[in-house]
């Protein structure tokens, strides 16, 4: 797919790999952006909030973390790295697990996406994974919205100046 793409800069100017999500012009709510850095200053993720409540919390959560990221890493049961943001942005302290994985093929164009859908016991939470042509894992939390097939196509790499300083 030809926007699941790595670049390499020479100087970095954030993360090492494209960040696949929505482009911040399409969405009309608030934008805000996390990196996840590891010790050594490498980047171990990012991941992507979406507010459409006005402060309240965020509608979405987008995540995407690289081959090797300790966040991808989870034990039995335990919800993905943007669920558990998801629910400590909205201030829900419940205890909230994964109760199943379901494989859903998904046409993007002429390309085929396998989707996993995360069922959680949190039914207000909408979950789903694919992994990225360069293996990055892209995580898709939403509250109290269900995650549709059109979604996908709105995903796009976002620019590398968004997460430049300065």
């Amino acid at each position: 797919m030809s926007f699941l793409r790595r670049h390499r800069a020479a100087t970095p100017a954030g993360p090492d790999f494209d960040v696949l999500a929505m482009d911040p012009g399409d969405w009309p709510g608030n934008l805000g952006a996390g990196l996840l850095p590891a010790p050594d200053g490498s980047c171990q993720g990012v991941f992507l909030r979406y507010d459409l409540f006005g402060g309240r919390g965020p509608a979405m959560i987008i995540g995407n973390l690289p081959e090797g990221s300790p966040a991808r890493d989870l034990s039995d049961g335990q919800v993905p790295f943007e669920v558990a943001q998801l629910l400590d942005a909205l201030e829900n302290d419940e205890d909230v697990e994964v109760t199943g994985i379901e494989d859903c093929p998904v046409m993007q164009g002429d390309n085929l996406l396998i989707v996993r859908k995360v069922k959680l016991s949190e039914s207000r939470i909408s979950c789903v994974q694919f992994d990225r042509s360069d293996n990055v894992l892209v995580t898709i939390a939403s509250w109290d919205r269900p995650i549709t097939d059109d979604l996908y196509a709105l995903l796009k790499p976002l620019p590398a100046e968004l997460f430049q300083q300065g």
